[in-house]
């Protein structure tokens, strides 16, 4: 009675402690298992802030699993290029029904991520044929969600685990996106959620849900390697015909610049023979005359005086022959 006691107490004061970020980070959910059956289930945290730890809680035996630990079942793997971290239950018994969590932790405050309440039971009140469904990039992925006759009048809903963002049968609002249709198999107890137009960021986690009763479902967008061949044969010949239209007008540029340069070099041959050398005549100087004047007069004490005069000579004088000088002699007056 002790040991329950101190259990109990435990119990309490995890609740009270975490409480108010349990009612914060996510709503109860309730997950139903067949017996020997098995399950995964997504935590996601911030992925700008990155908590330091995480790890799975049972509120049956308190106790916690961190990530990335050699326990084997259950599994609890990090995906941080995913800001997400998975939790795997398989053989689970009727020994496992109870509350459990998702929870990180970071600076010594642990924050409750996700909470559900599992149960294992005969039958489960909601279920798909594969939890593991997959689609090419551009095309379509139908999932079946089945649910028990409990469910028959309950809402039923396709959510992404990511932001609980959700598609609801018979409910036409403002979220509800053209690529995702939902519909009521009538008198089959299941729904069916078509996504068409498939996109890589569509990869993920989402869960089919009646009631408070759901089921996850992990969905992979596969990158169409026949579009990206598509696109190649379009591009190819575009791309081919591009560079040919290049190269021409680089060829015909060059060409130009060519036939420019040679039609330049012309006109400058054109205009130096144009030009003229006109001969200069420089007019020759007049030819220096030398005069020489004998004076030899009787009265003068100093007899036999010459006098020379230079004076230049009439143009249109005769022109002595190269070199020759003209003296002219005066005889005594």
């Amino acid at each position: 009675m002790a040991a329950y006691t101190k259990v109990l107490y435990i119990s309490i004061g995890f609740w009270l402690i975490l409480g108010v970020e349990c009612f914060i980070g996510g709503f109860h959910h309730v997950l139903t298992i067949k017996s020997g059956g098995s399950v995964t289930i997504p935590c996601h945290y911030d992925e700008k802030n990155p908590p330091q730890k995480k790890y799975w809680f049972s509120g049956i035996d308190q106790s916690k699993i961190y990530t990335n630990t050699s326990e084997e079942n259950p599994s609890v793997i990090d995906h941080p290029d995913q800001s997400l971290f998975t939790v795997t239950m398989r053989n689970l018994q009727n020994k496992h029904t109870g509350d459990y969590s998702c929870v990180v932790e970071t600076d010594g405050l642990s924050t409750i991520r996700y909470d559900l309440h599992l149960r294992v039971q005969p039958a489960p009140d909601v279920s798909v044929v594969s939890s593991s469904v997959s689609g090419h990039e551009g095309g379509n992925v139908s999932v079946q969600c089945f649910y028990s006759s409990r469910y028959q009048n309950h809402p039923k809903q396709w959510c992404r685990y990511k932001d609980e963002s959700c598609y609801t049968v018979g409910r036409t609002d403002t979220s509800q996106s053209s690529s995702v249709q939902i519909s009521d198999d009538d008198g089959r107890s299941s729904f069916t959620v078509l996504m068409t137009g498939l996109r890589l960021s569509d990869s993920g986690w989402f869960f089919c849900s009646a009631g408070e009763a759901l089921n996850p479902v992990h969905l992979t967008v596969i990158k169409d390697k026949r579009r990206n061949k598509e696109l190649l044969t379009v591009w190819l010949p575009v791309s081919a015909a591009l560079l040919q239209l290049l190269i021409l007008v680089c060829v015909f540029f060059t060409w130009r610049w060519k036939q420019r340069s040679k039609q330049d070099k012309h006109q400058i041959i054109e205009k130096n023979d144009s030009r003229t050398i006109d001969p200069i005549y420089c007019e020759p100087e007049d030819p220096v005359i030398y005069n020489t004047i004998n004076d030899e007069r009787s009265n003068d004490p100093i007899k036999d005086k010459t006098y020379s005069t230079i004076g230049d000579a009439p143009v249109n004088a005769a022109k002595p022959p190269a070199g020759a000088l003209i003296y002219s002699l005066v005889g005594p007056h």
